[in-house]
């Protein structure tokens, strides 16, 4: 499967992956989703959100344990961030197959749509609109860097835009969601006794986007003396520099990973300049106190270079404590040979498995990456490594369907 899938929306320049929510290679994607599930005997069903189920078992008998991830990826990702799930989830099926394993309950294989936000803004699309989390109209309003709608773009690929919303019926039907993931940073790598191949996730930080405005007078470069320009690029550098120290101090994350200049000029003094700002911290009070500081630092910044601030909200997720019983009967079922449970890791990472526990058990397994990147090409997972987490899934699903 990691052959076949590997080519897909892979960049050659960078050896990255550029696997955007609804273009020509996520229904590649999305095709190979479904062959891999019809050669296994699953049924596949794509739901009103987009997001492609495949079933063992009827379903409507409710109490279907799910487990997967998604196949799109941000801009240059790395091979494993979303697949590894899926990939890790269809084998794991094959190797219940392979241990004679009779469910007793259903099974699901999910590919949510749009995770990683990377083509329209905002994260865990397919996700949030299925628990209700997202309007809508709002959803279909979303525009891509070149002015594509969300609708639109959906319509194009085959699906209709107008049926998206909350689909409490299929949640319903669930009796526990896992999420199997490779682990993004290196708590299990940099362990004491040495690393453990899998860990269990115990909650997910509280974040958020904010689009920082920032604008100012175009001018020209060559003519304008420094101190008569109203210069909207050095207060954002500033308040680059202000929300890293502001983080750090916090014991929070914040960074900006996103910028557009206007009017993008090298020999012109911008109008404006927008950033996008990623953080995330402990907790909601944490992560409110650390954006209100940024806030005022590039507020005093502003007022100090003659330019005027906007600050807009984007999306949020409040923090999410994973189900604690379903929590500690994983780390159980993982433990060590000598009975330890499997470690328990929180991450800043949103995933699927944060959204959906607002609306039903849900848990998330790590994988080991001893490089400690995400979202680039470094990300990594050895092949010994991805076997013990099918191993660990298989044990997972085994115990949630047949006990």
């Amino acid at each position: 499967m990691w052959q076949d899938l590997a080519p897909l929306g892979r960049n050659p320049d960078t050896s990255g992956y550029r696997r955007h929510a609804w273009t020509p290679v996520d229904l590649e994607l999305r095709a190979w989703f479904a062959d891999r599930a019809r050669e296994r005997g699953l049924a596949v069903e794509t739901d009103r959100n987009g997001n492609q189920w495949a079933l063992l078992g009827d379903p409507a008998a409710g109490g279907v344990v799910a487990t997967g991830s998604h196949l799109d990826s941000v801009p240059d990702g790395g091979a494993f961030d979303g697949p590894l799930g899926v990939v890790s989830a269809l084998a794991a099926l094959d190797e219940l197959h392979r241990r004679g394993v009779r469910p007793r309950r259903p099974l699901a294989v999910v590919n949510f749509a749009d995770e990683e936000g990377a083509r329209f803004g905002l994260a865990c699309v397919g996700s949030r609109l299925a628990v209700g989390a997202l309007d809508p109209e709002r959803a279909r309003r979303l525009r891509d860097a070149d002015g594509t709608t969300l609708a639109s773009a959906m319509e194009r690929a085959g699906h209709d835009p107008g049926a998206i919303g909350a689909d409490p019926d299929r949640l319903g039907r669930l009796a526990a969601f896992v999420e199997l993931h490779v682990e993004q940073g290196r708590a299990l790598a940099a362990s004491p006794d040495g690393g453990r191949a899998i860990g269990v996730g115990s909650a997910v930080w509280p974040h958020g986007r904010w689009r920082l405005d920032f604008r100012g007078e175009a001018n020209h470069a060559g003519t304008t003396r420094l101190e008569d320009r109203r210069d909207p690029m050095l207060t954002y550098a500033n308040t680059v520099l202000a929300a890293r120290k502001k983080a750090r101090l916090a014991g929070a994350l914040a960074g900006f990973g996103r910028v557009r200049v206007e009017p993008n000029a090298v020999n012109a003094v911008p109008s404006l300049v927008s950033g996008w700002l990623d953080a995330r911290a402990p907790d909601h009070a944490c992560l409110d106190e650390l954006v209100a500081d940024i806030g005022r630092a590039a507020a005093e910044r502003a007022r100090r270079d003659g330019t005027v601030l906007e600050i807009h909200r984007e999306s949020f997720t409040d923090g999410v404590d994973f189900d604690h019983a379903l929590r500690d009967r994983l780390a159980a079922v993982l433990a060590d040979p000598e009975g330890r449970p499997a470690p328990l890791l929180p991450t800043g990472a949103g995933h699927d498995a944060g959204i959906l526990a607002a609306a039903l058990p849900t848990a998330m397994l790590y994988v080991r990456n001893p490089t400690g990147v995400s979202h680039a090409p470094a990300e990594h997972a050895t092949v010994e490594d991805r076997a013990a987490g099918v191993t660990a899934l298989a044990d997972v699903l085994e115990e949630l369907s047949c006990r």
